[in-house]
């Protein structure tokens, strides 16, 4: 069988000599729904603050200025944002886009030789700082060389900020002065080269690389998903996407989803952003009330929140509409769990990367759930095979390698041609993931390939068992893991996180412990074949490390796993002479 095409299309003309922030601000691109008057496109959290198109305008404009005249940015320079989300952070992006200069996002939550790491590979010259990550980078700034000069913080009422400058001193400064830059329009086709990000992979097997991303892969992916947006069919008022609603921009903005998908798209078809720094769940369920917050972007470990935790019903969350959920696979159980309880609100998942700027699959929105267990629908303009380990073309229904071809995937690896070589080939990205894709253009997503077990021969994927255990009426999270093995060479072994009643019953009676290892164990061995069976055993854990985006960091617990059985500490492991 030859590649599969993504339905819906054909795309609209993609604009290949725009900029990002042209794109956005200065061009009515006709997938753009129309709109009287958005009522905002950024709207604070904690303080109420609504920005409009007019202030995004200005302040994006003064911001260049004072870029220019202080930093002298200059077309190519790249700036770092090292900082948690803000109403800010946009206006930062674009106002550098208009100098030419090229972002790369950082992790909030990295260490100094994390920062470090990032500002040496991308030859970082200046940082925009939330006030909390300062101390971090002033040290990391020194190390490399940045003066201190060079970072400014983003305004954080009631926050003392001492001597560094902050953004809104940048803007005052460059609303004040004349305009001290001309900027560059692109000749045709040069969208196509020019970097916009210097985006992090997400590493969860090794060191972060990073991604050289043009102008043209996120205008294209935006313009993807609005053209599926456009395609519904629903009344206005029955659609799951809606211009003119609230959604949550909670996902962290360094990260792709966060970046492409919440910050440009969602902006782009007509929606009012909610800038929340941080994720607090309880805290969250507050401003979904507060701000009648119509449209969640979220990634798993949140729907297994708003599944299982009691906080989840002592507040009013009728105005949720429409949720998606993507960086990691959203298991069918517990999408049947989510509609249940709030079973007014539409359901589905996205699958994408930093590869392939974001999106590949979109919520299926003539579904009010989408398809169990699959990913989304293949986007417009995607164009997909699915491959055997040899190369083979595979067909409908058959499990291979994903590999892609869209208009928004990325360029390659940043200084790094042995990985680009491994990933991009022929302008098709190589995902790593094994997955399905049925008659209809639905993407199952089998498990990352490398993380698939070898049970006596056999494969087994953890995201299965996961998806599985969290059905468990005592498990709040999961992550499966192989555990090495004489006899099967390695075996599944489930770090699970109990729920507080689990743990509570645990500390009245210790050998309560016991009887909920075996009743978890008992769980998948009532419903999957015996290879798939946690011959590994069950340990509990007070928390299952993920990074920012939702992604499971199993190398952690691998080797914790290897530890355990090193010391003779696995409490639940079963001998293979027992299995014999």
């Amino acid at each position: 069988m030859s590649e599969i095409q993504g339905p819906g299309g054909p795309l609209p003309t993609i604009p290949d000599d725009l900029t990002l922030v042209q794109f956005m601000l200065d061009y009515q691109h006709p997938s753009r729904p129309p709109i009287a008057q958005q009522d905002a496109w950024l709207i604070e959290d904690a303080t109420g603050r609504r920005v409009n198109v007019d202030e995004v305008h200005t302040r994006v404009q003064a911001l260049a200025n004072a870029f220019r005249l202080r930093w002298n940015i200059e077309d190519n320079d790249v700036i770092c944002i090292f900082s948690p989300n803000h109403i800010d952070y946009p206006i930062a992006i674009w106002a550098a886009h208009r100098l030419g200069a090229t972002l790369t996002t950082s992790n909030p939550t990295f260490t100094s030789e994390e920062l470090q790491y990032q500002l040496n590979m991308t030859k970082a010259n200046a940082i925009i700082v939330h006030p909390s990550n300062l101390h971090v980078a002033l040290d990391a700034a020194r190390a490399v060389g940045i003066p201190a000069e060079r970072i400014i913080l983003f305004d954080v009422p009631g926050v003392a900020i001492g001597s560094q400058t902050t953004i809104s001193e940048f803007v005052g400064e460059g609303m004040s002065k004349p305009l001290s830059f001309t900027e560059r329009r692109l000749k045709p086709g040069e969208a196509r080269t020019k970097l916009a990000f210097l985006s992090l992979s997400s590493g969860t097997t090794g060191k972060p690389k990073a991604v050289c991303i043009p102008h043209i892969s996120p205008i294209a992916n935006v313009i993807m998903m609005a053209h599926t947006g456009n395609l519904q069919t629903a009344p206005m008022k029955k659609r799951s996407y809606r211009p003119g609603d609230v959604g949550m921009a909670l996902l962290p903005f360094y990260h792709i989803y966060g970046l492409v998908v919440v910050m440009h798209f969602a902006i782009f078809f007509g929606m009012s952003m909610v800038v929340i720094p941080k994720f607090n769940f309880t805290d969250m369920l507050k401003s979904i009330e507060r701000h009648r917050i119509n449209y969640i972007p979220v990634v798993p470990p949140i729907v297994v929140l708003l599944c299982k935790h009691p906080d989840a019903l002592k507040y009013d969350l009728s105005s949720l509409r429409a949720l998606k959920s993507g960086a990691a696979p959203l298991s069918a159980e517990a999408i049947k769990q989510l509609s249940e309880r709030l079973p007014k609100m539409s359901i589905g998942q996205s699958y994408g990367m930093t590869e392939t700027c974001t999106t590949v699959t979109f919520p299926q929105l003539d579904m009010h759930i989408g398809t169990p267990g699959s990913a989304g629908r293949l986007l417009p303009g995607v164009r997909a095979k699915v491959m055997d380990p040899d190369g083979k073309l595979l067909g409908y229904n058959q499990p291979g390698q994903l590999v892609v071809w869209s208009p928004a995937n990325a360029l390659g690896y940043l200084s790094n041609e042995q990985a680009t070589k491994e990933t991009f080939v022929d302008g098709w990205i190589y995902t790593g993931d094994e997955v399905i894709i049925n008659e209809q253009k639905d993407v199952f997503v089998v498990d990352r390939i490398k993380e698939l077990l070898k049970v006596r021969g056999f494969q087994v994927a953890p995201a299965e068992l996961e998806g599985h255990l969290l059905d468990h009426p005592d498990v709040t999270d999961v992550c499966v893991v192989g555990l090495p093995d004489e006899y099967s060479g390695e075996v599944p072994l489930a770090f699970i996180v109990p729920t507080p009643a689990a743990v509570e019953r645990i500390k009245k009676d210790p050998q309560e412990e016991a009887r909920t290892k075996l009743s978890i164990m008992k769980h998948v061995a009532d419903a999957k074949v015996n290879y798939k069976q946690l011959a590994g055993g069950v340990e509990f854990v007070d928390a299952i490390p993920k990074n920012p985006s939702g992604k499971l960091l199993r190398r952690f617990l691998r080797e914790r796993a290897k530890e355990l059985q090193a010391a003779g500490k696995l409490s639940s492991s079963v001998s293979s002479k027992a299995r014999l």
